[in-house]
């Protein structure tokens, strides 16, 4: 019994360090944001907007990431997915519940993921999707800058990335992070948001049209809060064009989280 008893014991020791080492892991991965007010350069009217410090995903959610997502909750697999939540192209880049077609990477952002089950994932991590103000705060950052928008470099850049073709089937932390240690919100995939409706661009954009190519509507730039900054106002212009259920070949997402008053004492 003495044996038995000291044989538990030791194997307790050796697992907590395995566990503190997991959690160590799951925060590491997220970064600290201080928030602020700013003006977003596309959809509100020039209203200044503030946004309350929190925390966000350093990469993308990749597709080894949401096949154990599935794997644990097998209501958002492939092939029992409900209608009402996913549209036919969830996860049509996979073979069955839970295996990668060939042409996929395992640390590419998963995509053809639908708003409800990006929700779901982060709830079911603790987290939640991004609002578009908090989004669009850490992405106007670059590699030096938190509000590098004035820097005609910083457009450029972003353009050419959102040019380049099949950016979705590369992997993750290749392009430089951003001054608040954030990966690639610009130059893989488009990310759902918590909002991504609350902005909304015109009727004509937002019907039942081919989902990957044909989302902008140009006329919707007139309320842009400078017209040169494109790239933002292709942001919102598909944002205005996706409902819940859809998912695209070039739309995926990460998650963040609230920080309480008792945590950001930490800070």
């Amino acid at each position: 019994m003495k044996k038995i008893a000291f044989c538990f014991l030791l194997s307790l020791l050796m697992f907590q360090p395995v566990v503190l080492h997991a959690q160590s892991q799951t925060e590491e991965a997220m970064v600290y944001i201080k928030g602020s007010r700013y003006l977003p350069l596309y959809g509100r009217d020039s209203t200044v907007v503030e946004v309350k410090d929190f925390k966000m995903d350093v990469y993308p959610v990749t597709n080894t990431q949401f096949e154990a997502f599935v794997k644990k909750y097998p209501e958002w697999q492939k092939s029992k997915a409900i209608k009402l939540f996913v549209d036919t192209s969830y996860l049509s880049n996979w073979k069955n519940d839970f295996e990668l077609k060939d042409s996929e990477q395992p640390n590419s952002p998963v995509t053809y993921v639908s708003w409800f089950a990006a929700k779901a994932y982060c709830e079911c991590q603790d987290k939640r999707l991004p609002t578009v103000d908090e989004w669009e705060y850490v992405a106007m950052a670059d590699e030096t800058t938190k509000d590098a928008r004035i820097k005609p470099s910083y457009n450029e850049k972003i353009l050419s990335w959102y040019e380049a073709p099949r950016s979705n089937e590369n992997s993750i932390g290749l392009n430089p992070k951003n001054y608040w240690g954030v990966y690639d919100l610009h130059g893989l995939v488009w990310e759902w948001t918590l909002d991504f409706n609350s902005v909304l661009i015109t009727g004509e954009s937002r019907k039942d049209v081919d989902k990957d190519s044909d989302l902008f509507c140009g006329s919707a730039a007139i309320n842009a809060t400078d017209l040169m900054n494109y790239a933002a106002f292709m942001r919102y212009a598909i944002r205005g064009s996706l409902k819940a259920k859809y998912s695209m070949k070039n739309l995926g997402f990460r998650c963040v989280k609230d920080i309480n008053e008792k945590t950001n004492e930490n800070f």
